[in-house]
């Protein structure tokens, strides 16, 4: 047996499906377990690595960083942390014009919710059937999911839930209490469904109307994943709160809550320790300026384009449909995917499911059409 895989199962708590498989190395989109056997990866770790494993620049920044200082007081200002809000504030949406800095994505809806109950003095949410927003207790109460819920109860509450993409459903839900609406613009862990532009326009309406909050989870579908910078664009959709974390500082620990102008609290109502230090922030900053320099937004559209050319659905008597913008991909299957996923293993690719028949196929926007001709040969080898 491989001796680290055995150390974490004797010492770490049993909460995940893990594989028997222990990864040591990546460089780019490929990685190695501790036999030395090679995989493409396309989970890029839950959507973290859009830059791929081991980027040049972003190990620079971070090496840079460490030996200078990796953790300053939010008592302090930070030269690194004061680029980055600006960096963050430049890339958003327009009308939104200041940030706080964590550690997660679910760090950044839990703040999301504190600001919206603050600023409004409302209480109720409405999220999306379908939807994951995080798993800490906040986060968890605007998570659709029963098996994620199951056992963690009374959850925050004030939340209830609509059909997603579903205006008249989402508009019956509202009352005075209703202090925000959170909605995916790209649902991920509900299969890859994506919001047409009309159901995000009357939401829009909806919120201004009504003098209600609109949170956009943009936790897994930003920072260029689904072929621009964020999935909202795709819309025009201003939120007033844009959630971030994942690729943010290409795989540190790192998230953000960016705000409109309304979103205001006094000194002392929120914080954190780690949030906004110099090395998550000098990671971060990298990863932006290799975005855009390089055009990864471009990237990711076409290369999700000429993924979804050369994977035909009616070529793959297993496969109902390829969907999903950019490389943002869910392959939705006739069967349970997780046997399809450990198949796909075996012959050197990672995937992972999105619910019980999607497979998900992230990998770094910065993989090469080589390798990205290797993924889907290895696709059409087990969907056929």
């Amino acid at each position: 047996m491989q001796p680290y895989l055995e150390l974490e199962k004797t010492y770490s708590l049993n909460v995940y499906a893990k594989r028997n498989v222990t990864l040591i190395r990546g460089e780019n989109a490929r990685v190695w377990d501790d036999q030395g056997n090679e995989y493409l990866d396309c989970i890029s770790g839950n959507g973290v690595s859009n830059l791929g494993h081991a980027n040049e620049k972003v190990v620079a920044a971070i090496c840079r960083q460490a030996a200078r200082m990796i953790t300053c007081s939010n008592f302090f200002y930070n030269d690194e942390r004061a680029l980055l809000c600006k960096k963050l504030v430049e890339i958003t949406p327009d009308n939104l014009k200041r940030v706080f800095l964590c550690n997660s994505g679910a760090e950044s809806m839990e703040a999301a919710i504190k600001f919206a109950r603050f600023v409004t003095k409302r209480t109720d949410f409405i999220a999306a059937e379908k939807a994951f927003h995080g798993r800490t207790l906040g986060a968890l109460s605007a998570t659709h999911k029963p098996d994620y819920r199951d056992g963690f109860g009374p959850l925050v509450p004030g939340f209830g839930f609509v059909p997603f993409n579903d205006f008249e459903r989402l508009k019956q839900a509202v009352t005075p209490n209703t202090a925000g609406i959170i909605l995916e613009i790209i649902q991920g862990e509900g299969g890859i469904h994506e919001g047409s532009a009309e159901y995000f326009r009357q939401v829009r309406k909806l919120c201004d109307d009504a003098g209600i909050l609109f949170i956009a989870d943009e936790i897994q579908s930003g920072l260029c994943r689904t072929g621009k910078m964020f999935a909202c664009e795709h819309h025009d959709l201003q939120p007033d709160m844009m959630c971030l974390a994942k690729a943010m500082a290409g795989g540190l620990p790192m998230g953000a809550v960016i705000c409109a102008d309304k979103i205001e609290l006094p000194v002392g109502k929120h914080g954190t320790t780690f949030g906004g230090n110099p090395l998550a922030c000098a990671a971060a900053n990298a990863v932006i300026d290799f975005m855009i320099e390089n055009k990864l937004d471009q990237q990711a559209q076409e290369k999700g384009d000429y993924f979804r050319k050369k994977l035909h659905p009616e070529s793959l008597s297993k496969v109902v449909e390829v969907r999903g913008p950019g490389l943002m991909i869910g392959i939705e299957v006739k069967e349970d995917a997780r046997p399809l996923i450990l198949q796909l293993m075996e012959i050197g690719l990672l995937v992972f499911p999105a619910g019980n028949s999607v497979i998900r196929v992230f990998p770094p926007l910065t993989i090469s059409y080589k390798n990205l001709d290797e993924v889907i040969k290895k696709l059409q080898q087990v969907l056929k």
